[in-house]
């Protein structure tokens, strides 16, 4: 499987990280409109990207929920029916999160720079270094550090999670916060004896 060393971060200014990206970007930037469906799987995470225009990817990956650098494993494979390919995943699977992104693509050398604005949590940075066949993971981490360091991103900034996990805790949290509002509503409010 191919390999990459991703870091992801909470980013609060998107337009100025796009000129610092843009200074040293090598490729980019390309707008990509992302529609990621995920279904069960229980060796990894299993999304079906849609790009809205007729093509999409089935990508499979497996990789630690932790801070900085960290190795993922993929595999990718082109469909040019995500719709049906995506009925077809539901019923054997079932869907499990969606998360729908705009996202803003650079290249810096073989490190993908993506900016994106994800519907319903904000905008973030991803850094993704390609490892080439048998390079150790170290190399692509020192890489990741040093383009983070270059645009500026604070570990303070770096996020453990997936977007999807992300949106199902905000909704969890939402979904709470509705149930305390509603039961306080009920509760009547009654004044002391005197």
């Amino acid at each position: 499987m191919a390999r990459n060393i991703e870091i992801k971060a909470r980013i609060a200014d998107l337009e100025a990280l796009a000129r610092r990206v843009g200074l040293l970007s090598t490729a980019g930037p390309a707008r990509i409109a992302q529609d990621d469906t995920f279904f069960a799987c229980p060796n990894g995470r299993l999304k079906l990207r849609d790009f809205g225009d007729g093509h999409g990817e089935l990508i499979f990956y497996q990789r630690v929920d932790q801070t900085g650098p960290k190795t993922s494993f993929y595999a990718i494979t082109p469909t040019a029916e995500p719709d049906s390919l995506r009925e077809v995943l539901t019923r054997a699977h079932g869907q499990t999160g969606r998360v729908i992104k705009q996202r803003t693509l650079y290249l810096v050398e073989r490190t993908r720079v993506h900016l994106d604005q994800v519907e319903g949590l904000g905008t973030f940075m991803e850094l993704e270094v390609v490892l080439h066949e048998g390079e150790p993971a170290e190399a692509g981490e020192q890489e990741a550090q040093a383009l983070m360091a270059a645009l500026d991103i604070p570990a303070s900034a770096l996020i453990d999670s997936a977007y999807v996990d992300l949106l199902r805790t905000a909704a969890h949290s939402s979904r709470s916060h509705r149930a305390h509002a509603t039961l306080l509503s009920q509760i009547e409010y009654r004044a002391p004896p005197p």
